[in-house]
């Protein structure tokens, strides 16, 4: 079975579940798990921050920083496609009372001025711009990765406007594969930020929040009013240490088994191989004659799992379990079905 659904359907590798098994562990809740400290430690200081804070999920992650940078009834932007909108299920509004307003969407593409001219002041009766938030990599992007002058331009608009800049950063490990931006540059451009380590690396469970001290701590509060803390999570926390230690480097060929796809799939008119940058592979098919729902159920039949995003849009993503064979055995599926 080659399963191209997403890079969440990754199962923990051996050497994984050995650093699961011995991981030394205590109550989170009390700050008492080792594990835990030491790998909130770790990746603060990989982005060049104070701190970080451990996070069930990346959803959990994403409203946990909003609420750090927005406060109820402020205003959020963000991208029309971004995660924080679009597979949320509200979440800013319901549990931060932050109203969002949206560009047109342009996946990893930002249009800076148009961003500019959308922020609002404080002032009766409008709703105050109070925090901008931007998606690396862009997963409805295609997994576009945006470049770091278009960051540094957005961080002066948010300085000028005195807003606060998030990075919903899940997959921001392949944007630093992709363009060996380091780490700690990213870091100093946003003023919080959320990582995700069961994508990509292949940790079964957990994201982490990123920030000032002043910042996590009010994330811990925030994290335990939504549910979030966690007993002996260091069982997990050690599951994360490890895909840092051994699967971020290996994300290249990740990368190069998604461009291998594009350009296979390309002659049908339905990816530009030039657009793939990491790891993930929209395919349009408004031009098909096949849509997004018959080609995932007739490739299924034949031991190859897709996501139909839209009708006419589907994905296919690259991941730490899926090898050259289970590529090649999905170039051929997909291929006769597209023909």
């Amino acid at each position: 079975m080659a399963d191209l659904r997403s890079d969440t359907v990754t199962r923990p590798t051996a050497g994984m579940r050995e650093a699961m098994a011995t991981a030394a562990v205590g109550d989170d809740v009390f700050g008492d798990d080792p594990t835990v400290n030491a790998l909130e430690n770790h990746v603060a200081a990989l982005f060049g921050h104070e701190a970080a804070l451990f996070a069930p999920s990346g959803t959990m992650a994403n409203q946990i920083a909003l609420q750090l940078v927005v406060p109820p009834g402020g205003e959020l932007l963000c991208g029309a496609d971004a995660h924080v909108v679009t597979y949320e299920l509200g979440a800013a509004a319901v549990l931060g009372g932050i109203s969002t307003r949206t560009w047109p969407s342009d996946g990893a593409a930002l249009d800076v001025d148009r961003i500019a001219a959308m922020v609002r002041p404080a002032g009766y009766p409008s709703v105050p711009t109070a925090a901008i938030a931007v998606e690396q990599t862009h997963n409805l992007g295609g997994g576009g990765v945006v470049s770091l002058s278009v960051l540094r331009d957005l961080r002066a608009v948010a300085d000028a406007h005195g807003l606060a800049l998030h990075c919903d950063g899940a997959r921001i490990w392949h944007a630093h594969v992709a363009d060996g931006v380091p780490l700690a540059e990213y870091g100093g451009l946003f003023d919080t930020l959320s990582v995700c380590l069961s994508k990509g690396l292949g940790a079964p469970v957990g994201s982490l929040v990123i920030g000032s001290h002043e910042k996590i701590a009010r994330a811990r509060l925030l994290r335990k009013r939504m549910g979030g803390g966690m007993r002996q999570v260091g069982i997990l926390a050690a599951a994360g240490r490890y895909a840092l230690d051994h699967h971020v480097r290996r994300l290249a060929e990740d990368h190069e088994r998604a461009q291998r796809l594009a350009e296979a799939l390309a002659p049908y008119g339905v990816v530009d191989p030039a657009q793939v940058r990491t790891n993930l592979v929209p395919l349009d098919l408004s031009k098909s004659t096949v849509d997004a729902p018959t080609l995932a159920a007739e490739a299924a039949k034949r031991e190859v799992l897709i996501a139909a995003m839209l009708p006419r849009t589907a994905r296919l993503v690259t991941h730490l379990d899926l090898d050259d064979a289970a590529v090649d055995h999905a170039i051929a599926v997909l291929s006769e079905l597209l023909s």
